[in-house]
């Protein structure tokens, strides 16, 4: 952890074991076991809320895409697993949102929360985004305030151009890149040649 003891992009991804819910069935998930995979880290305040679901459904819809990227996500909240779980088996049109295609966790303890610094004063997760890499590393992090949803596409703009940096290592993302967007030579000769063509 960086001087200033709070996370920070590059920061190892602080490890955690707790209960989940997954496919209506409670099952421990360690952080650990994700090594070799990037991991999005979803945390949000509360079940049974109302900007929460509408992320979570938008995530789970878009499952399938992250994991054509070798990513897993994780939903975070401080309920509690059977919380959780009763969350799961209402229907989204009662404002549940039904079998996602991810682990809910429950950090009731708060303790997750905590050591990604993203609990506030009244004891609930911001709604904090991490991308952590194969490695574990930290690679992107946002925390939005309870009033705020994320945004699914650009999490995977993020992820996609996190991945091309991190395999082409002599290259970086411009502003707005999408994958086929010509990318900058880090060097400061052939930088000029994108500086020149826009």
């Amino acid at each position: 952890m960086s001087i200033n003891n709070y996370l920070q992009v590059g920061d190892k991804a602080p490890t955690f074991s707790a209960i989940s819910v997954y496919q209506q069935e409670f099952k421990e998930v360690n952080l650990s076991d994700y090594l070799g995979k990037y991991v999005i880290l979803l945390f949000y305040p509360l079940d049974f809320t109302f900007v929460c679901p509408t992320e979570l459904i938008a995530f789970s819809d878009s499952y399938n895409q992250f994991q054509d990227l070798n990513t897993e996500i994780l939903g975070i909240s401080v309920d509690s697993e059977y919380c959780h779980l009763a969350w799961m088996q209402l229907d989204r049109d009662s404002g549940g949102v039904g079998d996602l295609s991810y682990p809910l966790v429950s950090d009731l303890n708060k303790q997750i929360s905590l050591s990604y610094s993203i609990l506030n004063h009244e004891g609930k997760a911001l709604r904090g985004l991490f991308i952590i890499d194969q490695k574990g590393l930290i690679q992107h992090c946002t925390v939005n305030n309870l009033d705020v949803g994320r945004n699914v596409h650009e999490t995977l703009r993020l992820l996609k151009a996190i991945q091309y940096v991190q395999n082409n290592p002599d290259e970086v993302c411009p502003a707005n890149w999408q994958p086929g967007d010509p990318t900058i030579k880090s060097d400061l000769n052939t930088s000029k040649e994108y500086f020149k063509s826009i």
